[in-house]
Protein backbone atom coordinates (compact mmCIF):
# COMPACT_ATOMS: atom_id res chain seq x y z
CA UNK A 1 0.00 0.00 0.00
CA UNK A 2 1.20 3.49 -0.84
CA UNK A 3 0.78 6.89 0.80
CA UNK A 4 0.68 9.93 -1.49
CA UNK A 5 0.87 13.20 0.44
CA UNK A 6 -0.98 15.75 -1.67
CA UNK A 7 -0.55 18.62 0.80
CA UNK A 8 1.36 19.08 4.06
CA UNK A 9 0.66 22.65 5.16
CA UNK A 10 -1.46 24.42 7.71
CA UNK A 11 -4.66 26.32 6.92
CA UNK A 12 -2.80 29.30 5.42
CA UNK A 13 -0.22 27.19 3.56
CA UNK A 14 3.46 28.03 3.25
CA UNK A 15 4.31 30.71 2.33
CA UNK A 16 1.44 32.72 3.72
CA UNK A 17 -0.19 35.32 1.47
CA UNK A 18 2.22 38.24 1.30
CA UNK A 19 5.08 35.85 0.52
CA UNK A 20 5.71 35.34 4.22
CA UNK A 21 7.92 32.28 4.67
CA UNK A 22 8.43 32.70 8.43
CA UNK A 23 11.37 30.49 9.45
CA UNK A 24 11.16 28.37 6.30
CA UNK A 25 13.90 28.64 3.68
CA UNK A 26 12.29 29.70 0.36
CA UNK A 27 15.12 27.94 -1.52
CA UNK A 28 14.02 24.54 -0.14
CA UNK A 29 11.16 23.29 -2.39
CA UNK A 30 9.82 21.01 0.34
CA UNK A 31 8.95 24.09 2.38
CA UNK A 32 6.30 25.11 -0.19
CA UNK A 33 3.20 23.57 1.36
CA UNK A 34 -0.39 23.39 0.15
CA UNK A 35 -3.26 22.51 2.47
CA UNK A 36 -3.37 18.99 3.92
CA UNK A 37 -4.75 16.02 2.04
CA UNK A 38 -3.60 12.48 1.24
CA UNK A 39 -4.35 9.57 -1.07
CA UNK A 40 -3.86 5.95 -0.06
CA UNK A 41 -3.43 3.44 -2.90
CA UNK A 42 -3.60 -0.35 -2.80
CA UNK A 43 -1.53 -2.77 -4.88
CA UNK A 44 -4.63 -3.25 -7.05
CA UNK A 45 -4.62 0.48 -7.83
CA UNK A 46 -7.65 1.43 -5.76
CA UNK A 47 -7.38 4.98 -4.41
CA UNK A 48 -9.00 6.70 -1.45
CA UNK A 49 -8.74 10.46 -0.91
CA UNK A 50 -8.83 11.98 2.57
CA UNK A 51 -10.11 15.57 2.59
CA UNK A 52 -10.80 17.92 -0.30
CA UNK A 53 -8.37 20.71 0.49
CA UNK A 54 -8.67 24.21 -0.90
CA UNK A 55 -5.72 23.34 -3.17
CA UNK A 56 -7.19 20.08 -4.46
CA UNK A 57 -7.18 20.84 -8.19
CA UNK A 58 -3.46 21.61 -8.33
CA UNK A 59 -2.71 18.63 -6.06
CA UNK A 60 -4.55 16.18 -8.32
CA UNK A 61 -2.80 17.60 -11.38
CA UNK A 62 0.64 17.55 -9.74
CA UNK A 63 0.25 13.89 -8.74
CA UNK A 64 -1.43 12.64 -11.91
CA UNK A 65 -4.60 11.51 -10.13
CA UNK A 66 -7.67 11.36 -12.35
CA UNK A 67 -9.67 8.61 -10.65
CA UNK A 68 -10.80 7.90 -7.09
CA UNK A 69 -12.68 5.03 -5.48
CA UNK A 70 -13.81 7.00 -2.45
CA UNK A 71 -13.47 10.24 -0.50
CA UNK A 72 -13.22 10.57 3.29
CA UNK A 73 -13.49 13.76 5.32
CA UNK A 74 -11.90 14.44 8.69
CA UNK A 75 -14.01 17.51 9.52
CA UNK A 76 -15.59 20.55 7.90
CA UNK A 77 -12.98 23.26 8.44
CA UNK A 78 -12.40 25.19 5.23
CA UNK A 79 -8.87 23.97 4.53
CA UNK A 80 -10.12 20.37 4.64
CA UNK A 81 -13.29 20.60 2.56
CA UNK A 82 -13.62 23.77 0.48
CA UNK A 83 -11.97 22.17 -2.55
CA UNK A 84 -14.88 19.74 -2.91
CA UNK A 85 -15.98 21.25 -6.23
CA UNK A 86 -12.71 20.06 -7.78
CA UNK A 87 -14.15 16.54 -7.63
CA UNK A 88 -16.51 17.36 -10.51
CA UNK A 89 -14.12 16.25 -13.31
CA UNK A 90 -13.62 12.92 -11.52
CA UNK A 91 -17.40 12.39 -11.72
CA UNK A 92 -17.39 12.71 -15.53
CA UNK A 93 -17.86 9.36 -17.23
CA UNK A 94 -18.86 7.55 -14.05
CA UNK A 95 -22.14 5.65 -13.94
CA UNK A 96 -22.72 6.75 -10.35
CA UNK A 97 -21.57 9.36 -7.88
CA UNK A 98 -18.22 9.02 -6.10
CA UNK A 99 -18.67 7.27 -2.72
CA UNK A 100 -17.99 9.64 0.18
CA UNK A 101 -17.77 9.11 3.95
CA UNK A 102 -17.70 11.29 7.06
CA UNK A 103 -18.87 11.29 10.66
CA UNK A 104 -22.55 12.04 11.22
CA UNK A 105 -21.87 15.62 12.32
CA UNK A 106 -19.37 16.36 9.55
CA UNK A 107 -21.76 14.89 6.97
CA UNK A 108 -24.56 17.10 8.27
CA UNK A 109 -22.43 20.22 7.97
CA UNK A 110 -21.11 19.30 4.52
CA UNK A 111 -24.61 18.68 3.17
CA UNK A 112 -25.76 22.06 4.44
CA UNK A 113 -22.81 23.92 2.90
CA UNK A 114 -22.46 22.00 -0.39
CA UNK A 115 -25.95 20.70 -1.08
CA UNK A 116 -25.43 20.59 -4.86
CA UNK A 117 -22.46 18.23 -4.45
CA UNK A 118 -24.44 15.64 -2.52
CA UNK A 119 -27.91 16.03 -4.03
CA UNK A 120 -27.40 17.41 -7.53
CA UNK A 121 -28.97 20.64 -8.74
CA UNK A 122 -30.57 22.17 -11.85
CA UNK A 123 -30.14 19.00 -13.86
CA UNK A 124 -26.55 18.43 -12.81
CA UNK A 125 -25.89 15.00 -11.30
CA UNK A 126 -24.85 14.27 -7.74
CA UNK A 127 -21.06 14.40 -7.50
CA UNK A 128 -20.59 12.49 -4.24
CA UNK A 129 -22.92 10.02 -2.54
CA UNK A 130 -22.25 10.92 1.09
CA UNK A 131 -22.52 8.22 3.74
CA UNK A 132 -21.82 8.21 7.46
CA UNK A 133 -19.19 6.00 9.07
CA UNK A 134 -21.25 4.10 11.62
CA UNK A 135 -21.44 0.81 9.71
CA UNK A 136 -18.45 1.17 7.34
CA UNK A 137 -15.90 -1.63 7.66
CA UNK A 138 -14.66 -2.33 4.12
CA UNK A 139 -14.47 -0.06 1.07
CA UNK A 140 -12.73 -0.63 -2.28
CA UNK A 141 -10.69 -3.46 -0.80
CA UNK A 142 -9.51 -1.43 2.20
CA UNK A 143 -10.42 -2.26 5.77
CA UNK A 144 -11.41 1.11 7.25
CA UNK A 145 -11.32 2.10 10.92
CA UNK A 146 -12.16 5.53 12.33
CA UNK A 147 -12.03 7.40 15.62
CA UNK A 148 -13.25 10.80 16.79
CA UNK A 149 -10.36 12.96 18.02
CA UNK A 150 -10.54 16.15 20.13
CA UNK A 151 -9.75 19.23 18.01
CA UNK A 152 -9.97 21.99 20.59
CA UNK A 153 -13.70 22.58 21.18
CA UNK A 154 -14.75 20.40 18.23
CA UNK A 155 -13.90 16.96 16.80
CA UNK A 156 -11.95 15.58 13.85
CA UNK A 157 -12.04 12.02 12.49
CA UNK A 158 -8.87 9.94 12.36
CA UNK A 159 -8.68 7.03 9.91
CA UNK A 160 -6.84 3.74 9.65
CA UNK A 161 -6.66 2.00 6.27
CA UNK A 162 -5.49 -1.63 6.00
CA UNK A 163 -4.80 -3.40 2.70
CA UNK A 164 -2.26 -5.86 1.30
CA UNK A 165 -1.14 -6.75 4.83
CA UNK A 166 -0.10 -3.14 5.57
CA UNK A 167 -1.67 -0.18 7.36
CA UNK A 168 -1.67 3.62 7.11
CA UNK A 169 -3.13 5.87 9.80
CA UNK A 170 -4.15 9.49 9.25
CA UNK A 171 -4.47 11.80 12.24
CA UNK A 172 -4.65 15.47 11.44
CA UNK A 173 -6.14 18.32 13.48
CA UNK A 174 -6.18 16.89 17.00
CA UNK A 175 -5.20 18.37 20.35
CA UNK A 176 -5.35 15.40 22.71
CA UNK A 177 -4.34 11.73 22.54
CA UNK A 178 -7.18 9.49 23.74
CA UNK A 179 -7.33 5.81 24.65
CA UNK A 180 -9.51 5.18 21.59
CA UNK A 181 -6.84 6.72 19.36
CA UNK A 182 -4.12 4.59 20.91
CA UNK A 183 -6.24 1.48 20.37
CA UNK A 184 -7.10 2.17 16.73
CA UNK A 185 -3.57 3.04 15.62
CA UNK A 186 -1.69 0.40 17.62
CA UNK A 187 0.98 -1.24 15.45
CA UNK A 188 0.25 0.89 12.37
CA UNK A 189 2.97 0.72 9.70
CA UNK A 190 2.74 4.42 8.76
CA UNK A 191 1.18 7.09 10.98
CA UNK A 192 0.58 10.48 9.33
CA UNK A 193 0.36 12.90 12.24
CA UNK A 194 -0.66 16.49 12.84
CA UNK A 195 2.37 18.63 13.81
CA UNK A 196 1.55 22.32 13.56
CA UNK A 197 4.60 23.73 15.35
CA UNK A 198 7.04 23.10 18.21
CA UNK A 199 5.12 24.95 20.93
CA UNK A 200 1.84 23.50 22.29
CA UNK A 201 -1.34 24.76 20.62
CA UNK A 202 -4.95 24.70 21.90
CA UNK A 203 -6.39 22.90 18.86
CA UNK A 204 -3.44 21.10 17.23
CA UNK A 205 -0.73 18.58 17.95
CA UNK A 206 2.83 19.91 18.39
CA UNK A 207 6.21 18.29 17.69
CA UNK A 208 6.91 16.52 21.00
CA UNK A 209 3.32 15.29 21.16
CA UNK A 210 3.47 13.91 17.60
CA UNK A 211 6.71 12.03 18.24
CA UNK A 212 5.30 10.66 21.50
CA UNK A 213 2.09 9.53 19.78
CA UNK A 214 4.01 7.58 17.17
CA UNK A 215 6.10 5.96 19.90
CA UNK A 216 3.08 5.04 22.02
CA UNK A 217 1.26 3.29 19.16
CA UNK A 218 4.43 1.59 17.94
CA UNK A 219 4.24 3.09 14.45
CA UNK A 220 6.81 1.79 11.99
CA UNK A 221 7.16 5.31 10.60
CA UNK A 222 5.58 8.59 11.71
CA UNK A 223 5.13 11.25 9.02
CA UNK A 224 4.58 14.84 10.18
CA UNK A 225 1.99 17.00 8.42
CA UNK A 226 -0.08 20.20 8.83
CA UNK A 227 3.20 22.10 9.28
CA UNK A 228 3.20 25.88 9.65
CA UNK A 229 5.80 28.40 8.54
CA UNK A 230 7.90 27.98 11.68
CA UNK A 231 8.76 24.41 10.64
CA UNK A 232 11.69 24.58 8.19
CA UNK A 233 12.08 21.23 6.43
CA UNK A 234 15.84 20.74 6.76
CA UNK A 235 16.00 22.07 10.32
CA UNK A 236 13.17 19.77 11.39
CA UNK A 237 14.73 16.75 9.66
CA UNK A 238 17.82 17.22 11.82
CA UNK A 239 15.72 17.24 15.02
CA UNK A 240 13.46 14.23 14.70
CA UNK A 241 14.23 10.54 15.44
CA UNK A 242 15.21 8.21 12.61
CA UNK A 243 11.74 6.68 12.21
CA UNK A 244 10.04 10.12 12.00
CA UNK A 245 9.79 11.72 8.56
CA UNK A 246 8.98 15.34 7.80
CA UNK A 247 6.15 15.30 5.30
CA UNK A 248 6.13 17.39 2.14
CA UNK A 249 3.88 17.91 -0.86
CA UNK A 250 4.32 15.04 -3.31
CA UNK A 251 5.86 12.60 -0.82
CA UNK A 252 5.21 8.97 -1.81
CA UNK A 253 5.86 6.27 0.76
CA UNK A 254 5.25 2.52 0.71
CA UNK A 255 3.80 1.10 3.92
Amino acid sequence: MKLIMLGSGTSTGVPRVGNNWGDCDPAEPRNRRTRVSIVVESEEGNRLLVDTSTDLRQQLLANGIDRLDGVFWTHDHADHCHGVDDLRPLRYGRAAAIPGFASQETARRLRRRFDYVFAGQHGYPTIVELNTLETLRIHAGFKVGSVEMPHGPTMSTGYRFDADGKSIGYTTDFSEITDDMLALFAGVDVLVCDCLRRAPHPTHCHLDMAVDFGRRVGAGKTVLTHLDFSMDYQTLCAEVPANVLVGFDGLELKA
